[in-house]
Formats: C-alpha cells, sequence, structure tokens
C-alpha cells in the first residue's frame, strides 16, 4: 500500500484523566469510521495540569496511556500514535514525555522521548520550565517501518524548531515526520504553520501533527490548528480550533515524486559544514 487515510486528531485535554481517555476515543472512532488507517493523538492527550499531580501520578498514569493505546489500536484496527504522556523518570523528581506507536495488533512499533525541552518567557507574561519538571530523552528517534503503510519518524512539540532532528530522520528513510503537540496559543499564531510548513518542505516528507487546543486551566491555552501537510508544503487538511481531526491522503509514491522533481536532499553538501 502506498495510499492511505491518516488523522491528526484535536483534544482540549484537562486533568481529567477519564473524561481524556473518553474524548481522545470519541475522535479515535469517528476518524476511523472516516477510514483512517493511521491516527496520531496529540501531546498530554491524557493530562494537562499541576506539575505536581502529573509526577505523582505518573507512574499509574504511564500503564494507563500504554493500556489505552493498546486497546485503541484493537479495537479500531488503527496504527496510533500517543504523541506524549508523562513517564516516570529515573531520579523519581521528574518524568520523561514519550510518545509511543502502536500496531493493529496492540504490538509496540516503537518509542520515543522528547529530547528539546521548552524553557521560554514569553512577551504575554507565561513562563515555561519544562526542564523542572521533565528530563530530556537521551537518544535520537528511530524511524519506524509501518509494515503496508510507510517509514515514520517521531518527534514532539517543541522539536520542530530544531530541524537537525528533522535532518537525521529522513537520512534514515523517513518518509511521514510525526510532530503531536500542546503549541501555545502566543507562538503558535506566528510560528506553528510556518514550521510545520519547513519540515515538510525542506525534508520533502509528509507532516502529521496532532495538536492540543483551547483553554486546559488558568491561563494555559494551546493553539490548535492540527495539520496534515504533503511533501511540497501543501495544507491538506486542518483541524481548525474545536476538537476534531484533520484527515488526508497520505501517498509513498508523491514523495518519490517530489524528491525526484525538487532533489534538494541529494544536493546538501554535508562536507562543507
Amino acid at each position: 500500500m502506498t495510499d492511505f487515510l491518516a488523522a491528526a486528531l484535536q483534544l482540549t485535554s484537562t486533568s481529567d484523566v477519564d473524561s481524556n481517555f473518553s474524548a481522545a476515543e470519541e475522535q479515535i472512532e469517528l476518524a476511523s469510521r472516516r477510514g483512517a488507517d493511521f491516527i496520531g493523538l496529540p501531546e498530554n492527550f491524557a493530562f494537562i495540569g499541576d506539575d505536581k499531580k502529573r509526577l505523582e501520578i505518573s507512574s499509574s498514569l504511564a500503564e494507563k496511556c500504554n493500556r489505552f493505546l493498546v486497546t485503541m489500536a484493537r479495537r479500531y484496527q488503527i496504527v496510533l500514535l500517543g504523541g506524549g504522556f508523562p513517564v516516570p523518570a529515573e531520579d523519581n523528581n521528574r518524568t520523561l514525555n514519550r510518545a509511543e506507536l502502536i500496531g493493529r495488533d496492540g504490538q509496540l512499533l516503537g518509542r520515543y522521548d522528547k529530547i528539546h525541552l521548552f524553557d521560554v518567557d514569553l512577551p504575554d507574561g507565561n513562563k515555561y520550565r519544562e526542564s523542572e519538571t521533565i528530563v530530556s530523552g537521551k537518544e535520537l528517534p528511530s524511524v519506524i517501518d509501518v509494515p503496508g503503510l510507510c517509514k515514520v519518524g517521531l518527534s514532539i512539540c517543541y522539536d520542530v524548531r530544531f530541524p537537525e532532528l528533522y535532518r537525521h530522520l529522513v537520512d534514515n528513510g523517513a518518509e511521514l515526520l510525526m510532530i503531536p503537540a500542546a503549541f501555545t496559543a502566543f507562538t503558535g499564531k506566528d510560528h506553528w504553520q510556518i514550521l510545520l510548513q519547513a519540515r515538510a518542505i525542506e525534508n520533502t516528507s509528509y507532516v502529521l501533527a496532532p495538536a492540543q487546543t483551547g483553554l486546559h486551566y488558568r491561563r494555559r491555552q494551546s493553539h490548535g490548528h492540527a495539520m496534515v501537510i504533503d511533501p511540497w508544503g501543501t495544507v491538506l487538511a486542518d483541524a481548525g480550533l474545536l476538537q476534531g481531526a484533520a484527515i488526508a491522503p497520505v501517498d509513498t509514491a508523491r514523495v518519490k515524486g517530489v524528491r525526484d522533481q525538487m532533489p534538494s536532499i541529494k544536493h546538501r553538501k554535508p562536507e562543507l559544514f
């Protein structure tokens, strides 16, 4: 198969884990009914709330997330990405932010722990210090060959600002770049779509970007606009601001065609840098 439907889901997750799982399953079911074979959940799909509570529940939440992903993949016969959920770190004071890709029969196809952590002071007054509660992943993501579909490269949210990560993925055969996110409303309005299109264009790859949207708690607000983008940089689907999904076909023959027409990857001069 070279042509399949992919869905980037969009959620407004909160600190209510059970409610988040219910909302996620609702969107998974709707997307699968529309024919999606490959579905991605956004970063923090299971919990967005107080950092202290996230650490306290991280052990049980990690187990619940894994069971949920396996159950959903089997129930709806889809390949499913859990775009980021907390997993206890070795120091017992922080967590990893982990994405897992699950096959139709519930097997783990691959995982990735977020490398780049969002430590910024935004002009709107919001401050983010992910490194205070999250441990950076220490291994580059591997490219996952999903049987019958395509070769997938994983990343999470803030990673999108670091193009060298995606060069690594494409150098290892990636055709579809996964960028699940909880992008802030302030940065998203100026940077989200531009960054996604840049990663698609410079790597001549599809981009599937599930997203959080709306107000989660206090001043924490996400930008939305989950997207599917093709290797030419064309936005094939945009979920807008409401919970739902961006759904569009992914065609690996299209990847080859664009790379033949615009062979910029072959024209790189790594020996000069």
